[in-house]
């Protein structure tokens, strides 16, 4: 029976959804036994403090936030399996559990650009390797869409007090910034304090400031005022991942492992970024009339009998503000309805189909699969599975 010491915070939902995979793994194979420390007792106890105390407990595993300089080598020096969960750097000495951030980044430019922004933010800190690598995914895909001189950066807080922030600095950067502005955080944590500053100024959201984080943080999400958009990465399969390798190191001594790499799913968009950034109204009505009919079939010649523009020209407008054909969105954003009528509703595939006027249920799970990788009934299983944990 593997027993594992995980010493990291556990406000955070990625020690939870990490966890999710580990038991995951353990459920197929053998059951782990789990001691869960806090940076905190480790930084008391320092690293030969630690050592000492995962041989007592006979600890066969151990996974944490380490600092620079850590002798993490310790730990396989007296037999024990370590990893590094990415906190301030990333180590030599051992696995890293790590991310594409730099893809991150460019998901959450990307989501940006096609609703029309021009100009960018980040908020992050500032000698942290995964919200640096964020900023640079995120500024590399804004550069080449051509709008690196409207991008800006606050990186002035400090990871040591994750939960204190200078309001008064950041409230004064947000204000100065150019209106509207799309704002990539982080994480969802540093997402929400964006918000709460917001909130307190007068500043709009989505409508002058448009907000995303990193983690989809599920429970903070949706306790954000307004919800909170966010990047969802795949950190339940890591976690199985990093059991399975933890496996092979244990059985193998002289196997030493490799980094284990999570990558962005999708981006869960929540109200923080429900809007398009375009003085062209006649694309924004366009935009409004599809927003209010997704229960039902739209076609190009029902926004022409609303919008006062020819089909050639709306669709021209239209594309260069979202950057995707009419036919295109509107089929996008109707699955993401479906998806949601999925996780939210108790009737049957078909049902849901006929409720948003779909004449061709299988032509839909077609167009489903295309954009979320699996079938609607493999979704609904996944996503269900995932909430009830």
């Amino acid at each position: 029976m593997p027993r594992l010491l995980f010493i990291t915070d556990y406000t955070e939902q990625f020690a939870y959804r990490l966890l999710r995979g580990i038991i995951s793994y353990s459920d197929r194979s053998e059951k782990w036994v789990v001691h869960r420390m806090s940076p905190a007792d480790k930084r008391q106890l320092k690293m030969r403090g630690v050592v000492k105390w995962a041989l007592k407990w006979k600890a066969d595993v151990v996974i944490g936030q380490f600092d620079p300089g850590e002798k993490v080598s310790l730990f396989r020096q007296n037999g024990i399996v370590a990893m590094a969960q990415d906190y301030i750097t990333k180590f030599d000495e051992i696995p890293n559990i790590t991310a594409d951030y730099l893809l991150t980044g460019r998901m959450a430019a990307e989501h940006f650009l096609s609703k029309g922004f021009r100009n960018f933010a980040f908020f992050g800190f500032k000698g942290v390797c995964w919200s640096e690598e964020r900023y640079y995914g995120f500024r590399d895909k804004i550069v080449e869409a051509g709008y690196g001189d409207s991008l800006f950066l606050y990186d002035a807080q400090n990871l040591e007090n994750l939960w204190y922030y200078d309001s008064a600095n950041l409230e004064r950067w947000i204000k100065t910034l150019p209106k509207p502005i799309a704002i990539m955080s982080c994480d969802d944590n540093q997402a929400s304090l964006l918000l709460n500053v917001c909130n307190s100024c007068g500043i709009r959201i989505p409508d002058e400031v448009a907000v995303i984080g990193v983690d989809n943080d599920e429970v903070l999400d949706n306790l954000t005022n307004p919800t909170l958009s966010s990047i969802d990465v795949d950190i339940e399969h890591a976690g199985s991942e990093v059991a399975e390798m933890a496996m092979r190191m244990m059985a193998d001594p002289g196997y030493k492992g490799a980094d284990i790499v999570l990558r962005p799913v999708s981006v869960i968009t929540r109200m923080s970024t429900s809007v398009f950034a375009t003085s062209d109204r006649e694309v924004v009505r366009a935009l409004q009339f599809i927003s209010r009919n997704l229960d039902r079939k739209i076609f190009v010649s029902d926004l022409l009998q609303d919008v006062p523009l020819s089909r050639r020209l709306l669709e021209t407008r239209f594309k260069a503000v979202t950057g995707d054909t009419i036919y295109n969105y509107i089929s996008k954003q109707r699955i993401e309805r479906f998806s949601y009528l999925l996780l939210n509703s108790s009737d049957t595939i078909s049902e849901i189909a006929a409720k948003m006027d779909e004449p061709d249920p299988k032509s839909f799970c077609r167009r489903f699969k295309e954009l979320k990788g699996c079938t609607p009934s493999e979704y609904r299983e996944r996503e269900l599975r995932k909430l009830s944990k």
